[in-house]
C-alpha cells in the first residue's frame, strides 16, 4: 500500500504513537533509533538524511512513501537493544542490533553494532560486525573500510591486506591515488611499524600499472617505512616516486620529512619545483622554507617564501611567515612591513588568507559567536607586531598590539609580552606576578607558565632566578628533555659547569639522539679549551644527528680552532655563516681570519655582525678580548 503524503527526512514526521512520543521518545533518541528514523522514511529522505541537507524553504513537494522494512519484530529489538544499552548491559546490546542487522541487512544497523562495541571497547566484537556488515554486502566499500580501521586500532596490520587489497581494487581508478596517498596516516598509531611495511608492499605494487598511482604506491611505502625508522629505504622510494611523476606533490612532501636527518632528499623537493607549474608551487614552498627555518637556514626559507609570494602576491600565510623570518633575523623593518601586509590580506578575507579548521566534531547546529576568537595566525601576527614595538621601545604601541588580540588561547602568551614590557621598565616582580596570575586549567598550563616566567628571567640576565624556576619545573616534571636542557643551558650562563653538565648528560641519558644536547656539551668545553677531543667527538656526533645545522657545524669549527686546525675552522665556519649568517658565527668566523692575518675581512664579518645585533655578549667579548674596532 502507498499514499502521498508530505514526508521529511526527520523523524518526528512519522514518530510513533503518542504514548511513545510522550514518554520513550524523550530517552530513545540515540543512534540506534536514529538508524531506524532513516529505515522508516522514504529513499527520499534517507537521502536528506545521510547527506544532512535540509528543504530551503517554502512548499515541500509531495511524495510517494513505500512501506518501510521497520515491522514490529525489528522496533521492538531495536528498543530493547537500547534499553539493555542505556543499563550498562552493552554485550546483550550488541548482540540484539548485530542480530537485526543480520536478518534485515541494514547498513546502518551494522554500524550501530560496531560503534557499540568500539565505544565498550570491544575490538573483536567490532571486527565480528565489520565482517558481518561485509558479508550481507560483499561488493560494499564501507564495511571494508570499517574492518580496516578496527584492525589499525587493534594492531593488527598483517590481518589488513586482504580487506586493503579488497579496498583499492574496487575504487575507481581516479580515486585510487587519493586512498592510497592515505594509507600512512591511517596506520601511523600502529606500533608495529615494519609489519604494516611489510603488509603494504605485498599489497601495492600491483597498483601501480600508472604513473600517478605508481607515484602515489612508493610514496606512501616511503612514509610507512620512515615511520619504521628506514631512512635509506624512505629515501630510495621517495627517489623512484617523483621519476614516475616529476610534478606530482607527494614525493617531495616525503622528502621534505627526511631532509632534516637526509639532507640529500632535498633534490627530490628541488626537482619538484623544477618540474611542476607555477601554480601549484606556493604551498610546497612555504613547507619547504618551514624546513629551511627548522634546520637554521632561514635566508633559504626567505628566499622560497618570496617565490611563493612572487608566484601568488595575495598568499597570506607566505606574507606572515615572511615577517617571523626576518624578525628571527632581527630584521625589524622588513618584518614589520611583512606582517602588516599579511594583516591586510586577512581582513580582506581573501582565499589564501589563513583560516583555522572547523572542528570536525562541532556540533552543527551550535551557532559559533564570531567575537568568541580571532584565528590564531592573525593573533601571532599582533604579538610579532607588540614584539617589534617593544624592541624600538615603543610600549604604548607595542601595548595597543596586544589589546588587539582577542584569543583566550594566546593569552599566556600576550601577558608574557605585556610582563617583558614591564620588566624593560624595571618593574621585574609585577612582571613575573602578571605570569603567574594567568590561569592554568591543566598541566601543561602549569608548565608554559613557568617556563614564560624562566625565560622573562634569563632575558633580564637573571639567572639564578631563572636557574630556580626551571628547577621548580624539572622536580615536577623530572623527565622533561626540554625543562632539563634549558636549565643546563641557564647553569652554564652561571658558570655551574657541573650541574650543566650533570643535566645534559641526562637528556643524552633519556634521549641519544638528542643533537643539541651533544653539541652544547661540546661546545661548552671547546669555549673553556678544556677536553677538546671530547668535545669534538661530540660535536661530530651532534651533526651526524642534524647534518648541515649551520650552529652545530659551528662548534665544530670552533673546536678545530681550539685544537689549532686553522684551515679545517675556518672552511666549517665559513660553511656555517653561508648558511645562516648569525652574529656569534660570525664572531667566531672573525676571529679565525684575524688569528691568519685576514684582519680587513675580519673586521668586514664583524661589522655585518654588529649591524644584526649590537648587544651580542660573544661578539663583544671577542673584540674587547682582541682589541678590534671593526
Amino acid at each position: 500500500m502507498t499514499s502521498t503524503v508530505k514526508s521529511t527526512a526527520k523523524c518526528h514526521r512519522w514518530a510513533p504513537a503518542p504514548l511513545l512520543r510522550a514518554h520513550h521518545w524523550r530517552w530513545a533518541g540515540s543512534a540506534v533509533l536514529s538508524a531506524f528514523c532513516l529505515m522508516a522514511a522514504s529513499p527520499q529522505a534517507q537521502a536528506q538524511a545521510r547527506s544532512g541537507s535540509e528543504a530551503s524553504s517554502g512548499e515541500e513537494p509531495a511524495q510517494v512513501i513505500r512501506n518501510s522494512s521497520l515491522d514490529a519484530q525489528l522496533f521492538y529489538q531495536l528498543l530493547a537493544a537500547e534499553l539493555e544499552w542505556r543499563q550498562g548491559r552493552a554485550a546483550v546490546a550488541f548482540e540484539v542490533v548485530l542480530e537485526a542487522a543480520r536478518r534485515t541487512k541494514h547498513p546502518e544497523l551494522f554500524q550501530r553494532a560496531a560503534d557499540m562495541a568500539l565505544q565498550a571497547r570491544a575490538g573483536d566484537r567490532a571486527l565480528a560486525a565489520a565482517r558481518a556488515w561485509r558479508g550481507a554486502h560483499p561488493d560494499a566499500l564501507e564495511p571494508a573500510r570499517l574492518q580496516l580501521q578496527i584492525l589499525s586500532a587493534l594492531n593488527r596490520p598483517a590481518d589488513s591486506a586482504e580487506p586493503l587489497r579488497f579496498l583499492i581494487t574496487r575504487t575507481p581508478a581516479a580515486e585510487r591515488p587519493a586512498v592510497i596517498a592515505s594509507l600512512p596516516r591511517f596506520f601511523q598509531r600502529s606500533t608495529e611499524t615494519r609489519a604494516v611495511a611489510t603488509m603494504l608492499e605485498t599489497v601495492l605494487p600491483p597498483q601501480g600499472a600508472d604513473g600517478p598511482t605508481r607515484a602515489a604506491s612508493w610514496t606512501a611505502l616511503g612514509r610507512v617505512w620512515l615511520q619504521a625508522g628506514d631512512l635509506g629505504r624512505a629515501l630510495d622510494l621517495a627517489r623512484r616516486a617523483h621519476a614516475a611523476a616529476p610534478d606530482a606533490p607527494g614525493p617531495a612532501l616525503l622528502a621534505l620529512e627526511l631532509m632534516p636527518r637526509v639532507p640529500v632528499a632535498e633534490t627530490v623537493v628541488k626537482g619538484h619545483l623544477g618540474a611542476a607549474s607555477a601554480q601549484s608551487q606556493p604551498q610546497l614552498r612555504l613547507a619547504y622554507a618551514r624546513v629551511l627555518g627548522q634546520m637554521q637556514r632561514q635566508e633559504e626559507a626567505l628566499a622560497q617564501v618570496q617565490s611563493a609570494i612572487t608566484q601568488q602576491p595575495d598568499n597570506a600565510p607566505a606574507w606572515l611567515m615572511q615577517g617571523a623570518l626576518h624578525l628571527e633575523l632581527k630584521q625589524a623593518a622588513p618584518a614589520e612591513r611583512a606582517i602588516r601586509r599579511y594583516l591586510e590580506l586577512a581582513a580582506a578575507g581573501g582565499a589564501t588568507a589563513a583560516q583555522p579548521p572547523k572542528a570536525a566534531a562541532a556540533d552543527e547546529d551550535e551557532e559559533e559567536d564570531p567575537a568568541a576568537t580571532m584565528d590564531g595566525a592573525t593573533a601571532q601576527a599582533w604579538l610579532m607586531l607588540a614584539q617589534i614595538a617593544e624592541l624600538k621601545q615603543d610600549f604604548v604601541a607595542a601595548e595597543a598590539y596586544l589589546q588587539r588580540i582577542d584569543n583566550p588561547q594566546r593569552l599566556l602568551e600576550v601577558q608574557t609580552r605585556r610582563a617583558t614590557i614591564l620588566a624593560r621598565q624595571g618593574r621585574v616582580d609585577e612582571a613575573r606576578e602578571l605570569i603567574r596570575k594567568v590561569p592554568a586549567r591543566d598541566d601543561d598550563e602549569a608548565r608554559a607558565k613557568l617556563v614564560a616566567e624562566a625565560q622573562l628571567l634569563r632575558e633580564l640576565k637573571r639567572h639564578a632566578e631563572a636557574y630556580e624556576v626551571y628547577g621548580r619545573a624539572v622536580e615536577r616534571w623530572p623527565g622533561d628533555l626540554d625543562l632539563l636542557y634549558e636549565q643546563a643551558m641557564v647553569a652554564e650562563k652561571m658558570n655551574r659547569l657541573q650541574d650543566m653538565e650533570r643535566l645534559l648528560r641526562r637528556v643524552i641519558e633519556l634521549k641519544p639522539d638528542h643533537a643539541h644536547a651533544y653539541n652544547a656539551l661540546g661546545y661548552s668545553l671547546a669555549d673553556r679549551g678544556t677536553r677538546l677531543q671530547e668535545a669534538r667527538a661530540l660535536i661530530v656526533r651532534a651533526l651526524e644527528l642534524l647534518p648541515g645545522d649551520p650552529f652545530i657545524t659551528d662548534s665544530l669549527g670552533w673546536v678545530e680552532f681550539r685544537l689549532g686546525n686553522h684551515a679545517e675552522a675556518l672552511r666549517l665556519l665559513q660553511q656555517a655563516y653561508a648558511a645562516r649568517a648569525d652574529t656569534e658565527i660570525a664572531a667566531h668566523l672573525g676571529e679565525v681570519l684575524w688569528v691568519k692575518g685576514q684582519r680587513e675581512e675580519a673586521l668586514n664579518i664583524w661589522r655585518e655582525g654588529r649591524q644584526r645585533d649590537a648587544s651580542n655578549e660573544v661578539l663583544r667579548e671577542t673584540l674587547q678580548r682582541l682589541r678590534a674596532e671593526p
